[in-house]
C-alpha cells in the first residue's frame, strides 16, 4: 500500500519533499496523500437559507442511516410498483396484479413477497426527469439536479456532487467517520464500461469521495485490500508506517498551511483506525453471518452485496450505496441489468424479481427483527421507468416521463401509494414528483436542512438542493392500520437459480412442453410429444424415435423431431452445450436401419418470435453426430461466441436463445420399422465463458 519502502532509519537520513509524496497513503480506500492535497480547504459547515423549511417535526432527522438501492438500468414501473391491468395487452403485458396487505394497492404478481411488506412501504409513482438517458436521467437522482445541456457520459470535475458526498461531509458517521459513505460493489457502469457523472464528489474535491469497494461480496474470496493487515504487513510495521506518516504530516506543515493538510492528518488518522480497530474487518467478513442469513439474501452478487449493506449500516457507515451489478457477458447484449430492451417478461421473471424480491424482503425483515428499520431509511429506486408499449422483442425501452421507486423505514409511514401515473403508466396524473424533492427527502430525513448551504473547496457557497422534503410521505407511524391477506404465489417467482437450463438430467419429473401453442411454461419443449415417432422422457433419459415396446411405424421423408430449451438469463460469450447420448431400442439392426436414414444435430439458436417456437429459430450454430447402439453414452457437442466483439455495439439477445437436439428424416422415400429404435439423451451441460469487459474504454 505504500510505495515507499519502510526503513527503520527513514526518519535519520532525510527524505525530500518529492519522496514525502511518493507516500501512497491506503489507496484501496481512496486516501492517497496527493488526492488529499488536490482536495483543498475543508468546506465549512452548512447554514440554512434566510427562510428554513420546518426543522422541528418529529420525522426530520429520524433517520440515522440509509440504505440505498440501486437499480441500475430502469425497473418497469408496470411489472413492478404500478401495474395497468385495464390496459391492451400490449401495454399491461403477462403479468397480473395481486393485492398487498394494504387494502386498496396493489404490486405485479412478480414481487409477491414484497406484496405482504406493502404496510412498510411509501410508493412513489409519479416520478419523472422526462429524459430518456441513463447517464442524464440518472445523475439528476443521484445528485438532486439535472445536467444539461449535453451527455453525462462524462465524469468532469465541475459536476455536482453525488448526495452521498454531502452526507459525508455535513452528516459524517460518529462511529466510522472514514466510512460515513460506502458504494459497493461496483462503479456505476454503463455498456463498454463507461462510468457516467453523478457518481463522484464532483466540485467538492476528493476528500469528500464516497468510499467505493470494488468486488463481489458472493464470492468465497472476497476481502478488501487494505482493510486486512496481514501477510509481511505485521503490527511492528504497520506502527512503523503510523511514525512515517506522522512525519509526512509535520514535515508539509512546517512548509505549507492550509486546509489540504488538515485532511490529510485527518483522514489518515482515521484509515489508520479503520485498520488497526478491526471494526471495518469484521464488516466485511460475512462468513460472520449464520448461513441461514446468508441463504435468506440469496448466495448471488446482489443478494450478499445487500447483506453486507446491513452489516456496514450496523458497523456504524451512515450511508451504503448498493449499485446492482452487471453480471458477466452483459456489456454487450440488449437487455443488461434491468434495461430490459428485449425479452422484458422473461428476464423480470427468470432473473431480475427473483433477487430483488426476495433479497429486499429479507432486508426489511432482518432490519425490522434487529430494531433497526427504525432508524435506518431505505430506498429503491432506479434512473427512469420503461416504455408503456412492449416492442416487437418482447422489450421496453427507457421512459423518462413517469416511474417509480419505495421508501422504507425511518420516518416513513408505510401503506401508501405517493402520486399516480395515467391509465398506461405514460405519464403522471396525480402530484408529479421531480428527483430533488427525493433527493431533499432524504436529506431531511438524515437531519440535514435541504434548504441550507454548504461550501466547497474554494469557499463558495451552493444550496444543498433546490427540492423540498415530501411531507405526506412522513410519519411515526403508518399511513393506515387497515389489513388485508395479501396475494400471489412465491412458487411463480422462487428464489434465483443460476442454472443455464433446467432438468439436465431429465429426473425432474417436469413434463414436455409442445411447442405450440405460446407458452410461458419453463423446461423441455419438444414437438411432435408421443411415443410413437416423437420425444417423450422417462426417468433420467429423453428418448427421440420409436420408443414403445415392439412398437413400429413408417418414418416419412421431412419427419422431424425436436428437444430444445431456451437458456435461462442469455448473455453475451462462448457457449458451449454437451450431450451424453446413445442409440437404443429392441435390437441393433433396427436401431440401424432406422438411423441410417436419420440425421442427428445439435444446435445452437435464436428464437424468431416471441411465441418461442424452436422449429421456427434461427439457427446460430450446428454440429451433427452419430450415435452409437449401445448402453454407454459418447459424448456430442457444439459450441460457438455469441455475442458482439465490437466496442459499443450489442449483441441481439432477441427473443431468447436457446439449444436443441434435432433428428430428421432427410433421405428420400420412407422407412419402415416393426420393432422401436430411439436416439436417448442420458444428460446435457450447458457451459457459458463471458467476454471480458474491456477496461480500457472508460467515456
Amino acid at each position: 500500500m505504500f510505495s515507499l519502502e519502510d526503513r527503520a532509519h527513514a526518519a535519520s537520513d532525510g527524505i525530500s519533499r518529492r519522496e514525502w509524496l511518493r507516500v501512497g497513503g491506503l489507496g484501496a480506500l481512496g486516501l492517497s496523500l496527493p488526492t488529499l492535497l488536490q482536495a483543498g480547504q475543508t468546506p465549512r459547515p452548512a447554514a440554512r437559507r434566510q427562510a428554513p423549511i420546518n426543522l422541528r417535526g418529529a420525522t426530520f432527522g429520524r433517520a440515522k442511516n440509509v440504505i440505498f438501492l440501486w437499480l441500475q438500468g430502469g425497473p418497469p414501473q408496470h411489472e413492478t410498483f404500478d401495474p395497468k391491468p385495464d390496459a391492451p395487452s400490449g401495454i399491461r403485458g403477462p403479468f397480473r396484479p395481486i393485492a398487498t396487505n394494504v387494502p386498496g394497492i396493489r404490486f405485479c404478481e412478480l414481487l409477491p413477497r414484497t406484496a405482504g411488506h406493502a404496510d412498510k412501504l411509501a410508493v412513489m409513482r409519479s416520478l419523472h426527469t422526462n429524459d430518456d438517458n441513463h447517464d442524464v436521467s440518472g445523475y439528476w437522482i443521484l445528485t438532486g439536479y439535472p445536467y444539461g445541456p449535453g451527455s453525462a457520459r462524462q465524469i468532469k470535475p465541475n459536476d455536482w456532487p453525488y448526495f452521498g458526498s454531502i452526507v459525508k461531509m455535513l452528516k459524517p458517521s460518529e462511529r466510522m467517520p472514514a466510512l460515513s459513505s460506502v458504494w459497493i460493489p461496483d462503479l456505476m457502469r454503463l455498456n463498454d464500461n463507461v462510468t457516467p457523472a453523478g457518481q463522484t464528489a464532483g466540485f467538492l474535491g476528493r476528500v469528500w469521495e464516497t468510499v467505493r469497494f470494488v468486488g463481489d461480496p458472493a464470492s468465497p474470496a472476497y476481502r478488501i485490500e487494505g482493510l486486512d493487515p496481514t501477510g509481511d504487513l505485521t503490527p511492528a510495521r504497520m506502527n512503523r508506517r503510523r511514525d512515517l506518516l506522522a512525519q509526512v504530516d509535520t514535515h508539509l506543515r512546517n512548509v505549507e498551511r492550509g486546509g489540504a493538510i488538515d485532511s490529510w492528518s485527518r483522514l489518515s488518522q482515521q484509515a489508520f483506525d479503520l485498520i488497526t480497530s478491526g471494526n471495518a474487518r469484521r464488516a466485511f467478513d460475512l462468513t460472520r453471518e449464520p448461513e441461514r442469513v446468508r441463504d435468506r439474501y440469496g448466495r448471488y452478487s446482489w443478494g450478499q452485496s445487500v447483506l453486507l449493506g446491513r452489516r456496514l449500516i450496523e458497523a456504524g457507515v451512515r450511508l451504503v450505496h448498493v449499485n446492482w451489478v452487471r453480471e458477466p457477458g452483459d456489456s454487450a447484449v440488449d437487455n443488461p441489468m434491468w434495461d430490459t430492451h428485449a425479452q422484458n417478461a422473461d428476464r423480470l421473471q427468470d432473473c431480475l424479481c427473483p433477487q430483488f424480491d426476495v433479497t429486499f424482503t429479507a432486508l426489511l425483515d432482518d432490519l425490522d427483527q434487529r430494531g433497526l428499520l427504525d432508524e435506518t431509511l431505505v430506498v429503491a429506486i432506479g434512473e427512469f421507468g420503461r416504455t408503456p408499449r412492449i416492442n416487437n422483442q418482447g422489450g421496453r425501452d427507457h421512459w423518462g416521463r413517469v416511474f417509480s421507486c419505495a421508501l422504507a423505514g425511518a420516518g416513513i409511514a408505510g401503506g401508501q401509494v405517493y402520486g399516480a401515473s395515467d391509465r398506461l403508466g405514460s405519464d403522471p396524473a396525480l402530484d408529479p414528483t421531480r428527483p430533488h424533492d427525493l433527493v431533499a427527502t432524504i436529506f431531511y430525513l438524515l437531519g440535514i436542512d435541504p434548504n441550507g448551504v454548504f461550501y466547497d473547496k474554494n469557499n463558495r457557497p451552493h444550496l444543498i438542493t433546490r427540492g423540498e422534503p415530501l411531507h405526506r410521505l412522513l410519519g411515526m407511524g403508518p399511513a393506515t392500520l387497515e389489513r388485508c391477506e395479501p396475494e400471489g404465489d412465491v412458487a411463480f417467482v422462487p428464489p434465483y437459480d443460476t442454472s443455464l437450463l433446467l432438468d439436465t438430467d431429465f429426473r425432474s419429473g417436469r413434463p414436455l412442453v409442445p411447442t405450440t401453442p405460446p407458452s410461458r411454461e419453463r423446461g423441455w419443449r419438444a414437438t411432435p410429444i408421443g411415443s410413437a415417432f416423437g420425444v417423450q422422457v422417462t426417468p433420467g433419459a429423453a428418448l427421440l424415435g420409436w420408443a414403445g415396446a415392439g412398437l413400429g411405424g413408417t418414418v416419412s421423408q421431412g419427419a422431424r423431431l425436436m428437444l430444445a430449451q431456451e437458456i435461462r438469463n442469455a448473455r453475451g460469450g462462448q457457449y458451449t452445450f454437451t450431450v451424453q447420448a446413445s442409440g437404443g431400442g429392441a435390437a441393433r439392426d433396427s436401431f440401424d436401419r432406422l438411423f441410417n436414414h436419420l440425421s442427428c444435430r445439435l444446435v445452437l439458436f435464436r428464437f424468431a418470435n416471441p411465441n418461442k417456437d424452436p422449429a421456427q429459430a434461427s439457427i446460430l450454430a450446428s454440429t451433427s453426430f452419430r450415435p452409437v447402439f449401445g448402453e454407454s453414452p459418447a459424448t456430442y457437442e457444439v459450441g460457438r461466441f455469441l455475442g458482439s466483439t465490437v466496442p459499443g455495439a450489442n449483441f441481439s439477445i432477441g427473443n431468447g436463445l436457446g439449444i436443441g437436439i434435432i433428428v430428421e428424416k432427410t433421405s428420400p422415400g420412407a422407412v419402415t420399422l416393426e420393432r422401436d429404435a430411439f436416439l436417448r439423451i442420458h444428460g446435457v451441460t450447458l457451459t457459458f465463458s463471458a467476454r471480458p469487459r474491456d477496461e480500457s474504454v472508460t467515456e
